[in-house]
């Protein structure tokens, strides 16, 4: 028999009972959090004109984004692949404040081919935003979300990798680098490329002391990079300073704050490179060789929505976070079973129990299986006159 009709395509899926459920009240919970940290949902659409949906990103997003004809106006169209440009959208155009502005999400995005960072090409992206502040205090307060995000979704023993784009950018300036001989070395860099590197420096003609600070970003990660980029990258110019003394600052507020979550450096992790500007973040749990929340800051990504507000916020995978968690999985013995009588006492008790938020599941007359078939490990059982609660 052909069972074409009912297969999913590649990385698209679905959440049955009791998962989805599971995910909903996941899903409630960190939008509750975030709302206790005063930031606003919305709610953006799921396609967008194209030159929407990848403005600001430097094109990385384009072969991720799924495409089609407007049959309206011919333009054409595109399916999200990242909600952050649309919040950056919704901050920049619609809502035009001059105070710092604080927005949070939750939607599918649909990528063209499976996401290393999701795994899937349908994740339910989830994450925060703030706008309008450019300081240090931003980036940590995002932090400080994100982990508190992880928390409530029964996350344990979560640890921080941090870096700053800036000190490769500001780096290959300085350097005088052309466009195709910073993409070269960036690229190498993210592999760690060690013999690739060194021979794309020799082909660069570069000072002795542009050439080795360069090379030496490849080894500046771990605990104590920052205390080894001092010397490294000693002689460099202002920009590359200052991002250090932000990364310095940072780490400082999360020891005082997080001194339960450890915090890595790699000055050679560049991910988003085209459009973070500054700090950039993810965090990982021990076992799994990918990044289970990611974000940093990304100044200038409303600006051809017209306003170039300071902006950093992080974003994770909802489904990824479910699979991961050790919060209480829903069993299959939830529910309360409620008899099929036409019994004026036993409606009231059920909608007294709904009232208290519990699950009620009426039988139907003649139906086929019994309270465990319908997920209830619990039946209401007469005494006297009365309906009350049995264990079964």
């Amino acid at each position: 028999m052909n069972n074409a009709h009912w297969l999913l395509p590649e990385g698209i899926d679905e959440l049955l009972p009791p998962k989805a459920l599971q995910l909903e009240r996941i899903r409630r919970d960190l939008l509750d959090l975030f709302d206790s940290w005063g930031y606003d949902l919305v709610q953006p659409p799921i396609i967008e004109y194209l030159e929407s949906l990848l403005t600001g990103t430097g094109g990385d997003l384009d072969l991720r984004t799924f495409k089609l004809t407007d049959q309206i106006t011919g333009r054409t169209l595109g399916i999200r692949a990242d909600i952050t440009p649309q919040a950056a959208r919704i901050d920049a155009h619609q809502l035009r404040r001059e105070a710092p502005t604080r927005l949070c999400y939750v939607g599918t995005v649909l990528n063209t081919r499976n996401d290393d960072f999701a795994g899937s090409r349908s994740p339910l992206q989830i994450g925060a935003e703030l706008y309008g502040h450019s300081g240090v205090e931003s980036d940590h307060e995002i932090l400080c979300l994100m982990l508190k995000a992880l928390e409530r979704a029964g996350i344990d023993n979560v640890y921080l990798d941090l870096g700053h784009v800036g000190i490769f950018r500001a780096l290959a300036q300085e350097s005088g680098l052309d466009k195709q001989q910073e993409l070269a070395l960036f690229d190498a860099l993210q592999r760690k490329a060690v013999p690739e590197i060194e021979a794309l420096l020799d082909g660069c003609e570069l000072e002795d002391d542009a050439r080795r600070r360069l090379a030496s970003l490849a080894s500046l990660s771990g605990d104590d990079a920052l205390e080894r980029a001092r010397k490294s990258l000693a002689g460099a110019g202002a920009e590359v300073q200052s991002a250090l003394e932000q990364l310095e600052r940072l780490a400082a507020l999360l020891v005082e704050r997080r001194p339960d979550v450890p915090v890595h450096f790699d000055l050679a992790e560049l991910r988003g490179y085209h459009y973070h500007t500054g700090v950039v973040f993810a965090a990982f749990v021990s076992g799994l060789g990918q990044e289970i929340a990611r974000g940093g800051r990304y100044d200038d990504i409303g600006k051809l929505f017209g306003r170039a507000r300071p902006a950093c916020g992080f974003s994770a995978d909802l489904k990824m976070l479910m699979r991961l968690g050790s919060a209480k999985n829903l069993n299959e013995t939830t529910g309360i079973f409620a008899p099929a009588e036409n019994d004026s006492a036993l409606r009231q008790r059920v909608e007294e129990l709904r009232a208290e938020g519990r699950r009620v599941v009426i039988a139907l007359p003649g139906q086929t299986g019994d309270a465990g078939t319908m997920y209830c490990g619990e039946a209401l059982v007469k005494q006297g006159d009365n309906w009350v609660v049995k264990t079964l």
